[in-house]
């Protein structure tokens, strides 16, 4: 069964930098309309992510390297190496039954339907429910609940999340991955019966949000 009846869909063709794309994904969220929107993206360079709270230096220790761009995230979640991934996020308004759920339960509805989508281009995958209780902060090598991982146990999809007052924003990522224009095909059949393309091209003032947040070592190095 489908997750959504009806979901807006923009295949962002601008490869952006880290601190781009997540500006990018705050103003779709916070000036979203009244139905949930999924944005499959690229970035222009190496990039790292990490969630809101974790450690800037558990970032640079995880995935060290000249030339990488690290990246905080308005989203929870660990930490991860977007060279090796494919992107993609939902925007979620408030209201809507999904965002309405608890975190685990939303979590587990999109991994799901994402799962389906992994199964539909050949990837070896299932959720799981068991958490490792390692110590690596790396978003792929610590699964949570609901992730995604290989028939060898590893770990190929996850996401952070964040509720605000305009609904829920999911972040998610995923490995192993050979085809991506079918795979992009497979997740929004996956999530929807009732696809709305669209072509977003009044984000709103990206710069603003990348020089006040997400490209401000004061924001990217708050936790150190």
């Amino acid at each position: 069964m489908a997750v959504f009846s009806n979901l807006e869909v923009w295949i962002d063709p601008i490869a952006r930098s880290g601190a781009e794309n997540m500006a990018v994904d705050e103003l779709l969220h916070s000036n979203g309309g009244e139905l949930p929107l999924l944005r499959i993206y690229r970035w222009r360079h190496a990039a790292v992510s990490f969630g809101y709270f974790e450690k800037f230096s558990d970032a640079t220790r995880a995935f060290p390297g000249d030339g990488i761009e690290y990246v905080r995230r308005w989203t929870g979640g660990g930490i991860v190496d977007h060279r090796v991934d494919l992107t993609y996020t939902l925007s979620i308004p408030k209201g809507h039954p999904l965002e309405q759920q608890r975190g685990n339960a939303s979590y587990a509805h999109i991994h799901q339907a994402l799962a389906e989508s992994m199964l539909a281009c050949g990837v070896e995958c299932q959720l799981t429910e068991a958490k490792d209780e390692g110590e690596s902060r790396s978003c792929f090598i610590r699964p949570v609940p609901f992730d995604i991982v290989g028939g060898e146990g590893q770990k190929l999809a996850g996401a952070g999340q964040k509720r605000s007052r305009h609904g829920l924003l999911h972040q998610g990522s995923v490995q192993g991955i050979k085809d991506r224009k079918a795979w992009q095909g497979a997740l929004i059949a996956s999530l929807t019966n009732g696809a709305i393309e669209k072509d977003i091209t009044n984000l709103g003032d990206v710069s603003k949000v990348v020089r006040e947040r997400y490209g401000n070592p004061n924001w990217t190095q708050k936790r150190p």
